[in-house]
């Protein structure tokens, strides 16, 4: 398998429908340096599109991975009686192939998030993005994200995400994955969320968590947070975080660190690289707080860790 690079990958970009690669028509020469929202609010089909509230998208920084040669597009997960929407992308063939939970920000299962998937589809892995807010509400729709977050991501119980996330496991169990060889990585609301998984669920083996909360106050629905975890944290976690995210201080990571060192074997394990001039959301291409050096080096050192660790 040869390493994703991004300077190399095609900047055409999915049709609404389809999720194929055929290119819309000229959205950049329409919204100037980004995207307009009526080329790019697709909700139809999870994994195309993007979220209203950060539009409009910063075209020239986008990084678009075609899905030729891989099995990539939705899929439906049953948790009880309900139909969990998600997004998968994994090489053609039966595999097993090892797995990669790939747990969105707050602006759900879009475009970006997919192309994650399909990144490590071309590593080799079977990569799942379930849409985890869905029954509260469509996150893409939202033009404000205070609002998003009191009437969509506020409502989400941490006890919904864990089930919904062990049903995504064991459908992947079912359709070419090997669940003994799987890692968790989340950006933002699913950095924290990486983490928390890593406490919940014995069969992930390692976790990379992008600029993910880290403390915070406890509630009916977030009753613990992930520096409350690190006596059970069952899996090591890489933590990949920015130097100047004004929401995560330095501060917040180096209580982590402190934490983690009197924690479970799986803790003591973890480790951190913090980006000193990195903001929020330094991963997301499609987004002015990209950059590009910590985004790629930070690539390369998540799938070194998930292959050190055996998820490979």
């Amino acid at each position: 398998m040869t390493r994703h690079d991004p300077a190399a990958t095609s900047t055409s970009l999915p049709t609404a429908s389809t999720g194929t690669d055929a290119p819309l028509p000229s959205p950049a020469a329409e919204a100037g340096d980004g995207v307009s929202r009526r080329d790019f609010v697709r909700t139809a089909v999870v994994g195309t599109g993007f979220a209203a509230a950060v539009l409009p998208v910063t075209a020239q920084t986008l990084v678009h991975t075609d899905a030729a040669g891989l099995e990539a597009g939705e899929v439906t997960i049953p948790v009880g009686d309900f139909k969990l929407p998600a997004y998968r992308a994994a090489p053609q063939g039966p595999g097993p192939h090892p797995v990669v939970l790939v747990i969105s920000e707050i602006f759900g299962v879009h475009e970006h998030i997919a192309d994650v998937a399909r990144r490590f589809a071309r590593q080799g892995y079977l990569a799942i993005a379930p849409q985890l807010f869905v029954r509260q509400g469509d996150a893409a729709r939202y033009t404000d994200i205070g609002q998003l977050m009191a009437e969509v991501i506020g409502k989400v119980p941490d006890a919904q995400v864990m089930g919904d996330l062990d049903a995504t496991l064991a459908w992947a169990a079912q359709h070419g994955g090997d669940t003994g060889r799987t890692g968790i990585t989340g950006f933002c609301w699913g950095g924290r969320i990486t983490w928390l998984y890593a406490a919940h669920q014995p069969k992930v083996k390692a976790g990379v968590a992008w600029y993910g909360r880290l403390q915070g106050n406890a509630s009916p629905l977030t009753p613990q947070h992930p520096i409350d975890l690190v006596a059970t944290l069952g899996a090591p976690v890489l933590g990949l975080y920015g130097g100047a995210d004004a929401g995560i201080p330095v501060a917040s990571v180096d209580a982590m660190k402190a934490a983690l060192a009197g924690g479970s074997a799986a803790a003591k394990a973890s480790q951190f690289v913090v980006y000193p001039d990195a903001p929020h959301a330094f991963h997301a291409d499609y987004r002015p707080s990209y950059r590009k050096e910590p985004a790629e080096d930070g690539w390369k050192r998540c799938l070194a860790w998930f292959a050190d660790k055996g998820v490979r």
